[in-house]
């Protein structure tokens, strides 16, 4: 199981949502390149980048960070938010991110998510954000009528490999993810499909429990940012 310490950023800046709501936010670093450099002195094997501009925008913003970080750091990168076409997903590649994320594109376009997993059949990632079991898009700002345990066997048939869950009613609220709705995902796919998970993660048996239904990892934020959670102790904990 792999920890991911998770940036996420917003004008420039290395902030945190609650239940992904733009009016709920908080900023922890106007640096974010620097937190990445921490992260990685701290143990991490692999980072998550979310653009938030990018998922309300619907088009990538703060690329000149991301690049900045995959340059300063030696882990591997994954990057969300905002990814909707090809020469996007050309684009950041090229910067030297290892893996994209591929939410709202992958419930609009699953042609794009074909062609795009049979380009670079390991290094793209199906995002799965869920409210009631529902899937959203745009940024969270809207609730599809797809049911995420659907949606996540419709990725898997097109080529992706690995999917990352994200319980929005979890996720910035400090209080536990979703062990139940997470372990529907897992066992609605083939034992080689990677599942992450994320949203709420908070304590060291939130990683055991995510650990104990078949996690294959877990993205940790607020938790990290206000102490609540040491990165060394998360990673030696699920080794």
């Amino acid at each position: 199981m792999r920890i991911f310490p998770a940036i996420d950023l917003r004008g420039g800046k290395c902030v945190n949502l609650i239940q992904g709501r733009a009016d709920a936010e908080t900023v922890f670093s106007e640096d974010p390149v620097a937190i990445a450099e921490l992260w990685v002195e701290q143990g991490a094997e692999y980072l998550h980048l979310v653009d938030l501009d990018g998922a309300f925008q619907g088009k990538s913003a703060n690329l000149e960070i991301v690049q900045e970080i995959v340059c300063r750091v030696s882990i591997p990168t994954q990057l969300g938010g905002g990814i909707r076409n090809s020469d996007q997903v050309k684009q950041i590649l090229d910067l030297g991110v290892t893996r994209v994320i591929l939410g709202t594109a992958a419930l609009k376009d699953p042609a794009l998510v074909e062609s795009v997993c049979s380009q670079y059949p390991t290094r793209i990632v199906g995002g799965i954000d869920a409210k009631d079991s529902l899937v959203a898009t745009e940024g969270w700002v809207n609730i599809s009528e797809r049911y995420a345990t659907a949606f996540a066997q419709e990725m898997i048939a097109l080529g992706v490999k690995t999917v990352v869950y994200t319980d929005i009613q979890s996720d910035g609220m400090l209080k536990g993810p979703n062990v139940v709705a997470t372990a529907k995902i897992i066992e609605t796919l083939d034992p080689s499909i990677e599942v992450v998970a994320s949203g709420g993660i908070t304590t060291l048996d939130d990683l055991y429990h995510l650990r104990g239904i078949g996690s294959a990892g877990a993205i940790i934020g607020r938790a990290l940012y206000t102490h609540q959670l040491s990165l060394e102790e998360a990673i030696a904990a699920v080794r």
